[in-house]
């Protein structure tokens, strides 16, 4: 707290330092006597002695008071205006946007007014101008229709009767166009034809005729002389009187090439190229007829062979055992390098009582991927026995002799007409064969490895449906290659003529037959490779 007392005067405009009123002259000075009772503030005077010091400590303290209360002041008044100037500008905002929304409608109303397409001045100015007998029309009808349009008026005045164009274009006028345009035309035309008739003259010694004539003249001469030559060397070139003329070389050298093409082409020249072609070709007759009578000898020695042998079976009282015999042979064979077991069981009962059918049985070998399944044989010379009972009985053998898969094989003297080679029905399979042919061992072969493949669709292979693919497409061409020993034995028929077709034909038999065995190996091979993994 504090307590002053005030009091003022006007002096000088000098201020003193002297602390008493008395020091205080020509200034305005405001005389304080100051009693302190804060602690803080006694503190500091006190701290400064008496007298000068204290009072210029006082004064400082006192200046610098001053001004930060005069600068709180200030800010305070800008904090007022700055409220009162957002509040004068929101209210100048309200205004314009008051006056805004005046104006846009106000200018909506001007607007439709004008422009709107039922009431708009604009539109009922439009209609008043394009309306059916309305201003423009009237005021086009003015300018350009009608006789006393301003446009006829116009075109009349320039173009019409009368006018300054059509003086000009008149004929009959003395200084118009068409008269001034005759007279220099006509003056133009005499002009070049005098000139034209100047230089056709023969008068003229200088036209273009006369030098013309003079020139042919001069020239005439030279040019018959040297033409006249030139026709000479032609001539001569043409004659065949003169033997180095052209047309007498061309005529020795076309004898020349006559007698070389003579001497070629006949046979009484030893080593002319018709002479060559002809002793080649009678050399490779020759060879071919050789090998012909080499072939036909040796087929008609196998054909009366295999007559014999037939004849021979024939008046055999067991023709039918000898057939089973010679077909369990070609398979024992065809067993051993297989790893197989082929047994004969035409003599013994099998799984049905009483039951005998089954004549043969083959076991397959550990090395096939169905080891242990086995195949059951049935073979047949028998005139009686259709394809139907040929599937019956394969199929009650397989149930006898407890098999995975059947092979029939029918003999071709009596296997029933139009019957493949081999064929698959099912999981058996059935081979048409001939025991007095050799080369049909090979059909006989296969039926046994298709027999043997289709083991594989038994519970003991596995389930391996994915590989029969490709064992069913080798099976399918093995069919389809077989029939081809029909054509075999038709061409036997006409032995001379068809020698060559018919080893080309058993050729790529074998070749086929052979690579559908060898991709049937394959696949036993991967069972096999596939049931050792498993």
């Amino acid at each position: 707290m504090h307590r002053d007392t005030t009091s003022s005067e006007t002096t000088g405009s000098n201020t003193s330092h002297d602390p008493s009123p008395a020091g205080l002259q020509g200034t305005l000075a405001v005389e304080l006597q100051l009693i302190v009772t804060d602690t803080e503030l006694s503190a500091e005077l006190q701290r400064h002695p008496e007298g000068r010091a204290r009072h210029d400590f006082a004064i400082d303290a006192m200046r610098i008071g001053a001004l930060a209360l005069r600068r709180a002041q200030g800010r305070i008044d800008a904090d007022v205006v700055r409220a009162e100037g957002e509040k004068l500008l929101a209210g100048i905002r309200g205004m314009l946007d008051d006056r805004q929304a005046r104006i846009d409608e106000q200018l909506v109303r001007t607007l439709a007014e004008y422009f709107d397409p039922h009431s708009g001045r604009f539109h009922q100015r439009v209609q008043k101008l394009i309306m059916p007998d309305g201003e423009l029309e009237q005021l086009l009808r003015r300018q350009l229709g009608g006789e006393d349009s301003e446009l006829v008026k116009t075109l009349a005045s320039h173009c019409g009767e009368g006018s300054p164009l059509l003086k000009m274009l008149d004929p009959n006028a003395s200084n118009g166009l068409i008269s001034s345009l005759a007279t220099t035309v006509e003056r133009t035309l005499g002009e070049q034809r005098e000139l034209i008739l100047r230089q056709f003259s023969l008068d003229n010694k200088e036209g273009a005729l006369a030098r013309l004539i003079v020139e042919l003249r001069e020239q005439h001469g030279d040019v018959s002389k040297e033409l006249r030559s030139r026709i000479d060397a032609v001539v001569r070139e043409f004659s065949l009187d003169h033997e180095e003329s052209a047309l007498s070389r061309l005529v020795r050298r076309v004898e020349v090439a006559q007698k070389e093409i003579r001497s070629q082409f006949s046979l009484d020249e030893e080593n002319s190229a018709l002479a060559r072609m002809r002793r080649e070709l009678m050399t490779v007759l020759g060879q071919h007829r050789t090998s012909g009578d080499v072939f036909q000898k040796d087929v008609i020695q196998i054909l009366t062979e295999m007559i014999t042998r037939k004849k021979e079976a024939e008046r055999a009282t067991r023709h039918g055992d000898d057939f089973e015999s010679e077909v369990f042979d070609v398979v024992q064979s065809a067993c051993q390098g297989r790893g197989d077991i082929a047994t004969r069981t035409g003599s013994s009962v099998g799984l049905i009582k009483h039951c005998k059918v089954g004549d043969g049985l083959v076991e397959l070998g550990p090395d096939h991927a169905a080891a242990g399944a086995k195949v059951v044989l049935e073979m047949k010379q028998n005139a009686s026995y259709s394809l139907k009972d040929a599937l019956d009985e394969i199929e009650k053998a397989r149930k006898n002799r407890g098999a995975a898969s059947g092979l029939f094989v029918f003999s071709r003297r009596t296997a029933p007409d139009g019957l493949e080679p081999i064929a698959r029905y099912g999981t058996d399979v059935v081979v048409v064969w001939d025991m007095e042919d050799p080369r049909t061992d090979i059909m006989l072969t296969a039926g046994l490895d298709v027999a043997r493949a289709l083991c594989m669709h038994s519970p003991v292979s596995g389930d391996r449906a994915a590989d029969f693919e490709a064992i069913d497409s080798a099976i399918l061409s093995i069919e389809k290659l077989a029939s081809g020993l029909d054509e075999i034995t038709r061409f036997t028929e006409t032995i001379k003529n068809n020698s060559e077709k018919i080893l080309k034909r058993a050729s790529l038999m074998r070749t086929g037959i052979a690579k559908d065995l060898e991709m049937l190996n394959r696949a036993f091979a991967d069972l096999r490779e596939y049931s050792s993994v498993t």
